[in-house]
């Protein structure tokens, strides 16, 4: 069921004018390149091609769930591309407005801290519950939606070696204040002004740390050197990071919420996404755990080293959705 109600005239799409063969070409579908083409006449936020574009931000286990939707939606004979590694948030959001691309994986709390910055949801319903207005306020020209989100959830969270946890007393983030301004934080560009980041820790624990190290590797093998080397004390790494448990990192304790809660959900523009389409994404939420983010991810960034495609085609099969 999607979280998004709005109803929406349902627009034909038509190419541009130009030379008849031109024409007679993308009628026929013959053009796969989503941006090879300006539509003239489709709604704004949607490409004039028969396939859909399936995105993902710039860190692995964005590309590996943007995989699974891809070959979810593949296997039931819909056609579709995967651009992985497009950015940030802020960039590939817009590129869900420009119409390059279709469908993202998101996050849900950072994806309403995103649309709305003076969101204060932080359940996983009530964050679902606020979504479709706040989606709908930051991109009132373009149908933008989530759909059911999984019971796996991602979360950002600020951790320490055992050695620091231990030097400084350490299993919160309320320990941590105290010595905030001893330390350095690791974390990407993004984390210095997103509310969850510098500012909450600010705000919500007055924790204000001595040194910032931007490391844009989302958590990865770069963060997690200057974290075991001690160039930094605390890093921001997502709690299904595989890094946390092989090093035995102690995630501090978040009892203010500053890192709401993060479900796994399909962000789309809802009008270039059949039905169809997505009922199988829903199909892939329904069965998506935390545990599996945590496998999958340790198949890609462990010792495996595998393909994103390969690790999603391997878990769409052991859960029958391929």
């Amino acid at each position: 069921m999607s979280t998004n109600t709005r109803p929406r005239a349902k627009t034909l799409l038509t190419g541009a004018a130009g030379l008849a063969a031109a024409l007679v070409l993308a009628s026929c579908g013959a053009n796969s390149d989503p941006q090879s083409q300006e539509p003239s006449t489709a709604p704004t936020g949607v490409e004039d091609s028969a396939t859909l574009v399936i995105g993902s931000a710039d860190f692995p286990e964005s590309q590996i769930i943007a995989e699974i939707y891809a070959g979810a939606l593949r296997a039931e004979g819909i056609q579709v591309e995967t651009k992985p590694g497009i950015g940030s948030r802020e960039i590939y959001y817009r590129a869900l407005e420009d119409g390059s691309v279709q469908i993202i994986p998101d996050y849900s709390g950072n994806l309403l801290l995103f649309a709305d910055t003076e969101a204060t949801a932080q359940s996983a319903q009530e964050i679902m519950d606020a979504l479709p207005a706040a989606l709908e306020e930051e991109s009132p020209d373009v149908n933008l939606a989530v759909l059911e989100p999984a019971d796996a959830e991602s979360k950002d969270a600020l951790v320490v070696t055992q050695a620091t946890a231990e030097k400084y007393d350490l299993t919160s983030l309320e320990d941590l204040a105290e010595v905030c301004g001893e330390i350095t934080i690791a974390a990407p560009t993004t984390f210095q002004e997103r509310a969850y980041g510098l500012p909450g820790l600010a705000e919500k624990y007055n924790c204000v740390p001595g040194g910032f190290e931007a490391i844009n590797d989302g958590g990865g093998e770069a963060t997690l050197q200057a974290l075991l080397t001690d160039k930094v004390q605390a890093a921001d790494i997502y709690t299904t990071t595989p890094s946390i448990e092989e090093n035995s990192l102690v995630v501090l304790e978040d009892p203010k919420n500053n890192f709401i809660a993060q479900q796994v959900v399909p962000l789309v523009n809802q009008d270039a996404v059949t039905q169809e389409a997505q009922d199988i994404l829903n199909s892939v939420s329904a069965v998506l755990t935390t545990e599996d983010l945590i496998k999958l991810n340790q198949a890609v960034s462990g010792d495996q080293k595998q393909d994103p495609k390969d690790a999603a085609e391997a878990w769409l099969k052991e859960k029958g959705l391929a």
